[in-house]
């Protein structure tokens, strides 16, 4: 059987962070898949893991110098004969180096030496992680085509839980052969100069002044859509309705709570977008009359009666603009292909992306998702269990493809010029 990454040559660079341990799974599973690993290993990461490790793993001994390589000028030769590389986990300072073309050791010389695809698997406490410096370097990278493979939440060194986990291992490889098997990183510009909408998260319908209706979204699939389309050239506004680190070189971003919140902020900015993707999870229901107040427990349970919202989704595929992309996602839980195409149709969609939100390490609160992408057309995509980074960059690839197939059977609007900007946040 043939391995996924037979043949191929990959540079595996590891920084000196707590999580430099989980690169040692990621060199055994490219490996396994049939890569030649290279490891590059800093100073720092040599404080946290052993060479002989690598060594007896890798497709060839570890490097740490660019002085200790019998090859005069190893940075340049390892450069040039990558296929790929990929950085895991990538410190603070290995990005502010990369960004500001900074070289000092064998592994930011190699970044800078070559023309192959990079991928970038940060890691580090929550704080540095959201810190604004941190941050404009992941947007610079990803704008240059660098694919990011955005931390995880959960436990981190010393026992603090949040976000700059290292993504896990697995879902590190898939994105390198997910890359590989596209023929290289994001096309870092094939969204260039377009406005791309997001929405993202789950809405909250009132209950009281306290208590609100919900769902299980917690926004990971909207953002990871967000992110790979502001790391592919376009201005892209994110509506959500959760409190998440804005994804690098997103310009703008709406905070919104209920559905009616979303529509408010969706609806009049939809006609000036390229693409329009409806990742959130929507309410169909909300309470009739929400109290203003909380209600007490003494009073006995409240009678809810409840009514649906406006399905503003079917306004926006109704009025789409000549040339917009408009993509819906379908959560099911039983025919799920049936009722995306159902959806689809019905609401006058260019492409819908289904998943079973009730299959394993699937849908709703994941860092894993597994869709089929379905178009107007008729063609289903099957994107495999994936991390949602993975899946974001086949549903954009999607988007791409749609608009070249309609650029072949009529001329698109020009697109506007590329207006990437600082985040900011603003309310509807």
């Amino acid at each position: 059987m043939t391995r996924p990454l037979e043949g191929r040559r990959v540079v595996l660079g590891v920084t000196g962070g707590i999580a430099a341990y989980k690169a040692i799974e990621l060199c055994r599973r490219l490996v396994d898949a049939g890569a030649f690993v290279s490891p590059v290993l800093t100073d720092g990461a040599l404080r946290f893991v052993g060479k002989t490790t690598f060594d007896a793993l890798a497709s060839e001994p570890v490097r740490t110098s660019l002085f200790d390589d019998p090859d005069p000028i190893p940075h340049t030769r390892l450069g040039q004969g990558a296929d790929l590389v990929v950085v895991a986990p990538a410190t603070a300072r290995l990005l502010a180096d990369y960004a500001s073309g900074r070289s000092h050791d064998l592994l930011t010389a190699t970044l800078l030496a070559t023309r192959a695809p990079v991928v970038v698997a940060p890691a580090m406490h929550t704080e540095m992680w959201e810190h604004p410096a941190v941050q404009d370097n992941v947007a610079t990278l990803a704008r240059r085509g660098v694919v990011i493979v955005p931390p995880e939440e959960g436990r981190l060194a010393g026992g603090d839980v949040g976000a700059g986990r290292l993504a896990d291992p697995g879902a590190i490889a898939q994105v390198v052969e997910t890359v590989l098997a596209a023929g290289g990183g994001a096309a870092a510009d094939d969204l260039a100069g377009l406005r791309v909408l997001v929405t993202a998260g789950g809405t909250r319908e009132r209950i009281d002044a306290v208590r609100v209706i919900s769902n299980r979204s917690s926004g990971k699939q909207g953002y990871a859509i967000a992110a790979e389309a502001a790391a592919r050239g376009a201005h892209v506004t994110l509506v959500t309705t959760v409190d998440r680190p804005v994804p690098p070189g997103v310009a703008e971003v709406v905070a919104v709570e209920s559905a009616a919140d979303m529509q408010a902020a969706v609806v009049p900015r939809a006609v000036d977008q390229d693409v329009v993707v409806m990742a959130a999870a929507v309410a169909d229901f909300r309470p009739a009359a929400p109290a203003d107040r909380k209600l007490k427990k003494h009073e006995g349970p409240p009678v809810i009666e409840l009514e649906p919202t406006h399905d503003f989704l079917v306004d926006l595929g109704r009025d789409k603009p000549a040339g917009q992309v408009l993509v819906g996602f379908a959560a099911e839980t039983d025919d799920v292909l049936a009722n995306a195409r159902d959806k689809l149709a019905r609401k006058g969609l260019d492409l819908i992306v289904a998943n079973d939100v009730g299959a394993p390490g699937v849908g709703f609160e994941h860092d894993t998702n597994q869709v089929v992408v379905v178009s107007a057309s008729g063609i289903d995509q099957d994107v495999p269990l994936s991390d949602k980074r993975a899946v974001a960059r086949a549903v954009i690839d999607a988007v791409v493809e749609h608009r070249a197939q309609v650029a072949d059977r009529s001329v698109l609007p020009a697109a506007p010029p590329d207006l990437r900007q600082t985040p900011k946040e603003t309310h509807p």
